[in-house]
């Protein structure tokens, strides 16, 4: 029986080094595929279509999921009775063919805020014949902190739209990271107690990290209720994903738990974990259980036990046991056995397990030599480890390791830090990039991804990427703009189109290793220090914002069209703001090197005036506003009495990111209110300072500055309690076009040229020093 075992084991080993590529991901697919039936999915599907575009237009479709096709196919015709069947392999592929049917025939398109789409009354579906099949076998949406940068007061209404659309867009692989309940249940069991475990959960804006690992209790305790009422929430989200046939990768035990297992188990061998980012030791930070502990199998199998009985699987599992950290020694024997530990402890509760592995800690590549990341990740059978590449289209890894020594890898357009806003992407390299990872020799890519840490801009970026990953040929990004810009505004017009070229040229078009975080000079704290750079030419965004105001009278008013259009004119005027925020700044700066106090005090007031500005644009967009935010914190604390710590949670998160400003503006939002209440009141108390010590004729005392500053504005911000509107103030149009007109006046006064000279330089290539013109 024992060499049986062995023979067996020995042959399933032997198939999975043989599997080519394409092989490696169809299993990886197969054995993540849920067990829903075809008939729940295709009911899954036509209640999808029904939502998006209506009860009497959905029934000119007819759908059918047909597991005889190709895995990630799907095929449309229409029928003798004038309907339209979609017959896919699964309910994502019939509802990828849906979204097809939608922006190629129909010229109709859907992003995050708009799921719904307004078909003719007396329509009559066109006749259309066409097949495809993914050119990924895994398309892979979420980052683990997306779901506290984006998701966090998210309640099932915001969901069911949401997976609405990552069906659309061909989407089979998410993450389902609630786990507080669970682990509630876990540490009772051991023997801790009610404090010592509301001493280790953060607060609601903050799981993310303390899942990992990074802090504890900061911003808690987090309620009771909350963990339960999130673990059935989850419950609900997992089934509408998988009625669609969605694979839904569950947490795993990755080796951190609180400071009071120590209590519990004192004989255990448990190592702190590396403080980060400054927290204190009140936040920072929990234990690490050794691997070669037994505690860390016994705890691994008990919580993913749990897991299975509460959310069901599909037989994958996240684990990161160093995120943003390094491990105790850096030694291959410690990377192999930490691997081992958390695999084995997978292995036990589910031996189809597969291991889902977030890339981001290889990019700490002065820890992460290639001898370690080798160990790390060979210690585990191939094909039972799948790497998230978390950055593709700057930071890939895959190929300094390898294709991760033959582990199955998903490029990922990470893109977004902190769901900051700003345009920004990189198209070509997104397009370009991909095909070529899919042709390298030994590729063991399986998948195309997108991993924003936070949604809500740039949706064109994320949109271009999930289309390149079902594509098996690379998309001709001129075309695809143009085709983008028809569809998004359900027009044909050549200055829409010219609006998305010119984006693609410019803010689209970044390459290089510069790390951007959203962090532009009117939403940092301010200082004569900042470095403001762009890498595109700054009149693109001028010429867009114009070209978007005169096309405003074709846009048509229904299907949504019109908020859509509002919504991304409000964008492009906010960018047009901040690159001229960052221009003005940039001859404040030098006013003030020079000691010119009426060019400085000129200056001040023109940026106060941009944040001004930036405030009513803002004000009149529904995405753009910082009550929105507040009221659905408020609106999920599990009582009245609970609000305020729910507020607190939302607002620090924004601001301070910490009990003393750890990690401040990291996750900054162009938001109205923020702009009023948070940003401007520091560059005006900033503006002031600086034009005092000019005439007191002393150097700007910096120090003294940010005490103030952090003091009076930033920490004070987090216990604050107004309340903000939660509608639009004010017509889009208009405001943007008053902008558009005074700040046109201004390029003409003489007065503004001579004293606002100086233009921020274009980087040049991939140096990221001398970013000022001289």
């Amino acid at each position: 029986m024992f060499g049986r075992i062995n023979l067996c084991a020995l042959l399933a080993f032997v198939h999975i080094l043989t599997l080519t590529k394409c092989d490696l991901g169809s299993d990886l697919a197969a054995r993540f595929a849920p067990d829903t039936s075809p008939d729940v999915q295709e009911d899954a599907v036509k209640q999808l279509i029904q939502r998006v575009i209506g009860l009497r237009a959905s029934q000119w479709f007819q759908v059918e999921v047909n597991r005889i096709l190709e895995a990630n196919s799907y095929q449309i015709s229409r029928l003798e009775n004038g309907k339209v069947l979609i017959a896919g392999s699964n309910g994502v592929s019939v509802c990828k063919g849906f979204h097809y049917y939608l922006k190629h025939v129909l010229n109709k398109d859907l992003d995050w805020f708009k799921t719904q789409i307004e078909l003719p009354e007396n329509w009559d579906p066109p006749n259309a014949t066409y097949r495809s099949k993914s050119g990924s076998s895994l398309i892979y949406y979420q980052n683990v902190c997306t779901w506290s940068y984006s998701f966090v007061w998210w309640q099932f209404d915001e969901w069911r739209r949401h997976i609405d659309w990552m069906a659309m867009m061909g989407i089979n692989l998410v993450i389902a990271p609630n786990q507080e309940a669970i682990w509630q249940d876990v540490y009772t069991e051991l023997g801790l107690t009610p404090e010592e475990i509301d001493a280790h959960f953060a607060g609601p804006a903050f799981q993310a990290w303390q899942r990992m690992g990074n802090i504890r209790g900061w911003a808690g305790p987090l309620p009771p209720a909350h963990r339960q009422l999130q673990q059935r929430l989850q419950q609900r989200i997992l089934g509408a994903q998988r009625e669609l046939g969605m694979s839904v990768a569950l947490p795993a035990f990755a080796g951190h738990v609180p400071t009071a297992m120590r209590r519990v188990f004192p004989n255990a061998s448990f190592t702190p974990a590396q403080r980060w980012n400054n927290f204190p030791d009140l936040y920072c930070c929990d234990l690490f259980v050794e691997p070669e502990d037994p505690l860390f199998q016994q705890l691994g199998a008990l919580f993913l036990r749990r897991v299975i009985q509460v959310y069901g699987s599909n037989h994958i599992y996240f684990s990161d046991p160093f995120n943003e950290m390094m491990p105790r020694v850096g030694e291959p024997n410690y990377m192999r056995s930490t691997a081992k530990a958390i695999y084995s402890s997978m292995h036990e509760v589910d031996t189809d397990a597969v291991w889902l592995l977030q890339g981001w800690m290889f990019l700490k590549s002065f820890f992460w030599t290639d001898d370690l990341i080798e160990a790390f990740l060979t210690a585990v059978p191939r094909g039972r480890i799948l790497v998230l590449d978390l950055q593709s289209e700057q930071f890939p890894q895959y190929q300094r390791t390898h294709s991760y020594y033959g582990q199955p890898f998903v490029w990922c357009m990470l893109n977004n830090f902190g769901g900051t806003l700003g345009l920004f992407g990189s198209a070509q390299l997104i397009t370009s990039k991909i095909i070529a990872a899919r042709s390298m020799p030994n590729s063991s890519l399986v998948g195309v991804g997108i991993t924003p840490e936070g949604i809500g801009q740039n949706y064109a970026m994320f949109a271009l990427t999930l289309e390149q990953g079902w594509s098996s040929d690379e998309l001709q990004l001129e075309d695809w703009f143009e085709h983008f810009a028809l569809t998004r505004y359900g027009v044909n017009d050549t200055r829409l189109s010219q609006v998305w070229q010119l984006l693609r040229e410019s803010v689209y078009s970044f390459h290089g290793v510069e790390r951007m975080r959203g962090k532009y000079s009117l939403n940092k704290r301010p200082s004569l220090n900042l470095n403001p750079w762009i890498w595109y030419n700054a009149t693109t965004i001028y010429e867009a914002w114009r070209l978007m105001l005169e096309a405003s009278e074709i846009v048509p008013l229904k299907d949504n069209r019109r908020a859509i259009y509002e919504h991304d004119l409000v964008d492009i005027t906010r960018q047009f703001l901040q690159q001229s925020f960052d221009h003005v700044y940039v001859n404040l700066k030098s006013a003030y090197r020079k000691e010119q106090l009426n060019r400085v005090e000129y200056l001040a007031g023109k940026l106060l005036e941009l944040l001004a500005d930036m405030e009513r644009i803002l004000a009149s967009g529904e995405h753009y506003l910082l009550g929105n935010w507040l009221e659905a914190a408020n609106r999920l604390a599990p009582s009245v009495e609970q609000r305020p710590l729910y507020e607190f949670n939302a607002r620090n998160q924004l601001t301070a990111w910490g009990p003393n400003g750890q990690i401040l503006d990291y996750a900054t939002k162009q938001w109205s209110g923020l702009m009023s209440d948070y940003y401007q009141p520091r560059w005006n108390m900033f503006l002031e300072a600086v034009a005092q010590a000019l005439q007191a004729k002393k150097p700007f005392n910096a120090s003294e500055f940010k005490k103030r500053v952090a003091n009076e504005i930033e920490l004070p911000f987090s216990n604050l309690t107004k309340a903000y509107p939660t509608s639009p103030v004010g017509s889009t149009w208009n405001i943007s076009h008053d902008i558009y007109e005074k700040w046109k006046a201004y390029s003409r006064d003489t007065h503004f040229l001579h004293y606002c000279r100086i233009a921020v330089r274009l980087m040049d290539g991939n140096k990221p020093a001398d970013r000022q013109s001289k």
